[in-house]
């Protein structure tokens, strides 16, 4: 193969290379960022469900089937548009010329991008653009006749918000989306706001000299108040300083008469001091008086007593003791009287006859008798015989008297003791 011939194979194969690239990139559909991507020529089910012969793309790539799809582009760009609306009677009867500057873009989303792919595809500009200012200017008129001059003036945000309010359904419907609306002035050919401004501002005007003059006036007042207030605080400070120089006074005059009766209530309490003082040493001496009788006498004649309530009880243990004594000694006496019959009744006189000879004596007991004289009359010795004599007769009288204070005749019951032997019972 020569060289002419090689050439002109590389140049059919660079033919056909390039050919290839420029048949696979036409293929290759690539969507910018700012626009859409409307792929026609088949029938395609869109995703609300309706059958569409075109496809949508919004971003990214996809392939198109030659010689059948066609690719159209959208450009979803801004589109600033300037509306002017003139001679727009406002509620009222008062026509308003609006100037506003609007941001309009074709919309993609769903369902909004089909209406736009239906009304837009393949427009020019300047068309959607006349198309949306239409839209929107006689959306104006519309939202102008339901405000007055001073709401679409004073609140042109409440304006606005309004008119995008309003606009926004019709603009869905063309496929378009309304980003911004500002209204940027408000006039009117018979001079109407300008009035109200003149009005308003006269109106503010005189509000101001009006406040500039109260303003003024309770600046004076003010000073006024505030003289008359420094001179009522003076007269206070001053009206405080003579209380309180009173009060010092008396407060002075207090502390002397307080210190004068201090010193002489010194005394006073001295002395009081020393005679309670002496006051309670006599209580403790009373005390101590109290205690010393308590030990000196409380105490003896309590143990005296304590002492002769142990000796009464000890004197009647004895008494009771010698009572049971008695008692047994009589009882053993009975014993012996009964055992002894007829003979114990003499023997009982018998026994009893000292006791009854003592207790008479002690009738002439204290009588001492020295001597005993006994003068005769001279008759031979007759007054010693009388005197001799008066014994067996003193003792009979001394018998008798027994006799009246016992009821027993001693001298019958020993006369009978010769008889009474006879009779004693013979012992076994």
């Amino acid at each position: 193969m020569d060289a002419d011939t090689a050439l002109i194979l590389g140049l059919v194969g660079l033919g056909v290379f390039t050919a290839l690239i420029y048949t696979v990139r036409s293929l290759i559909v690539i969507c910018q960022p700012n626009e859409m991507v409307v792929i026609t020529g088949r029938s395609r089910i869109a995703a609300d469900g309706r059958v569409a012969g075109y496809r949508l793309l919004h971003g990214g790539r996809t392939l198109r089937v030659p010689i059948i799809e066609r690719v159209s582009r959208i450009d979803l760009g801004t589109l600033p548009i300037e509306v002017v609306v003139r001679n727009a009677y406002s509620k009222g009867g008062i026509p308003l010329i609006v100037h506003g500057i609007a941001n309009v873009k074709v919309s993609a989303r769903d369902p909004i991008s089909h209406n736009a792919v239906e009304r837009m595809l393949e427009k020019p500009f300047e068309e959607i653009m006349q198309i949306a200012k239409d839209t929107l200017e006689g959306n104006l008129r519309g939202v102008l006749a339901t405000l007055t001059p001073e709401e679409v003036n004073e609140d042109r945000l409440k304006f606005a918000h309004t008119l995008i309010e309003e606009a926004d359904e019709d603009m869905k419907k063309l496929g378009l989306e309304l980003d911004t609306l500002k209204i940027q002035n408000v006039t009117d050919e018979v001079n109407y706001l300008d009035s109200i401004g003149r009005q308003r501002t006269a109106e503010i005007l005189k509000k101001a000299r009006v406040a500039e003059a109260e303003r003024s006036s309770e600046a004076q007042q003010t000073e006024a108040s505030a003289r008359q207030a420094a001179e009522i605080a003076k007269i206070q400070a001053d009206l405080a300083i003579v209380e309180q120089n009173n009060r010092l006074r008396v407060r002075t005059a207090e502390l002397e008469a307080e210190a004068l009766a201090k010193e002489k209530a010194a005394p006073v309490a001295g002395e009081k001091s020393k005679v309670v003082a002496e006051q309670d040493l006599q209580q403790e001496r009373i005390a101590l008086e109290k205690r010393r009788l308590e030990a000196d006498v409380l105490l003896p004649a309590r143990a005296e007593r304590e002492a002769a309530e142990e000796l009464a009880k000890g004197t009647a243990a004895t008494i009771v003791e010698d009572g049971r004594a008695r008692v047994f000694v009589l009882e053993q006496m009975i014993k012996l009287y009964l055992g002894a019959g007829s003979e114990a009744e003499r023997i009982f006189i018998l026994n009893m006859l000292p006791e009854i000879i003592r207790d008479i004596t002690k009738t002439v007991q204290g009588i001492d008798i020295d001597r005993l004289t006994v003068i005769d009359s001279g008759e031979g010795g007759v007054g010693l015989a009388k005197t001799a004599n008066q014994l067996p007769a003193a003792v009979i009288k001394l018998t008798e008297q027994i006799e009246a204070a016992t009821g027993v005749n001693i001298l019958s019951k020993l006369g009978d003791k010769g008889s009474l032997e006879g009779k004693r019972p013979v012992e076994k």
